[in-house]
């Protein structure tokens, strides 16, 4: 591991200085969350290591972007998989990275009743993976694991889950990342506890924005069926999520990073990055912005509530305090909910008008830079 750098300075934005010629391993970079980020890495200098599956479909922002071409000599893009641990090892002696961002997943609920062997094998067995192919290079300074706020034991009630609550899961994707923390906290004590690279995780909320095309997300449904012209229906209208725009976890997955390669002692541990309380709302009501916002662009934004009578399991309300992260890394988020939305609509109407991928790309670098 390489010295940590004392820095008694609150951390608190991210800073392109350290990011500059920075070596970055970042699975799943061909996901939403990791295309994001590796546009947002290739801004400030870093030199991207991608490894990850092939994306699934070809209008998902990184297949969209053409992103390997954008980012030309800034990404060395690998098709892998994080549940083979030889293929994993190998890409990091490649890197030799400084900073590691694990986003890999398999990140579907609904899916997860229908794979979940693959789930588990994917969101837990492969976090492992990452944790001991970082130890076959001693310069990582910092590992920086996502996995969701899904992760804590939903007990339906009306509070928000802070990072001491306990973790659980009903699903298999929740169980499978909850699994996730739990190696990395033995990961951390058994192997890290005097040396080695600082480790923290990173618990989002449904995170939103331009180019995620996944099956059963809400925005990505609504787009879908608005650009066919039918109508949208809702399975869980009274379902309450942390709704963000993708920016802002991602904004603090990077000053985590930060501070891990400054004073890892301090910051490795688990962190929640989510929405303030007013942006906390339902599935119905979401929807009922996004329509009105379609609708100003001659959308025929239409949907109505239909449940069905057989469904998976899904939690009715996830919330999260985010306290810690406002008061020891001085992140909030910058986007209520409506600037979400119009961020999120402003780039799907680009895409589905036709927009080139040096469009897009330009789209996406104007809003992080936003």
């Amino acid at each position: 591991m390489r010295n940590p750098q004392p820095n008694s300075d609150p951390p608190g934005a991210v800073d392109p200085r350290f990011w500059a010629g920075k070596r970055v391993l970042l699975t799943g970079h061909t996901g939403f969350k990791g295309s994001w980020l590796c546009v947002w890495l290739a801004q400030m200098g870093a030199e991207i290591f991608g490894y990850a599956l092939v994306p699934e479909r070809d209008d998902d922002i990184f297949s969209a972007l053409d992103l390997p071409a954008r980012l030309g000599g800034r990404l060395h893009h690998q098709i892998g998989d994080v549940r083979d641990l030889d293929s994993l090892t190998q890409a990091v002696r490649v890197a030799r990275p400084d900073i590691i961002f694990h986003l890999a997943a398999q990140p579907l609920v609904r899916r997860s009743y229908r794979v979940p062997v693959e789930t588990f094998a994917t969101n837990a067995q492969g976090t492992v993976h990452v944790l001991d192919a970082a130890r076959a290079h001693d310069g990582v300074s910092a590992i920086v694991i996502i996995t969701t706020d899904k992760v804590y034991e939903n007990t339906g009630d009306e509070q928000a889950y802070a990072e001491t609550d306990r973790l659980g899961g009903h699903d298999p994707y929740s169980a499978s990342k909850a699994m996730a923390e739990i190696a990395v906290s033995a990961w951390r004590r058994s192997f890290y506890a005097a040396d080695g690279p600082a480790i923290a995780t990173a618990r989002a909320g449904n995170v939103i924005g331009g180019g995620d095309w996944s099956e059963d997300r809400l925005i990505a449904d609504a787009m879908r069926a608005w650009r066919a012209g039918t109508e949208l229906i809702i399975r869980n209208p009274h379902a309450t999520r942390p709704w963000q725009h993708v920016c802002d976890p991602l904004r603090g997955y990077l000053i985590l990073a930060q501070a891990l390669a400054k004073d890892g002692a301090r910051y490795a541990q688990a962190w929640n990055f989510g929405p303030e309380i007013y942006s906390v709302c339902d599935v119905q009501s979401v929807i009922g912005r996004l329509a009105a916002q379609m609708r100003a662009h001659d959308f025929a934004a239409n949907w109505r509530s239909d449940p069905p009578k057989d469904q998976p399991h899904e939690a009715a309300r996830l919330e999260l305090d985010c306290s810690k992260a406002r008061e020891e890394l001085f992140w909030r988020p910058s986007l209520d909910l409506d600037a979400a939305l119009s961020r999120t609509a402003d780039w799907c109407r680009a895409q589905i008008s036709g927009a080139s991928p040096q469009a897009l790309f330009d789209l996406t670098v104007a809003q992080i830079n936003s």
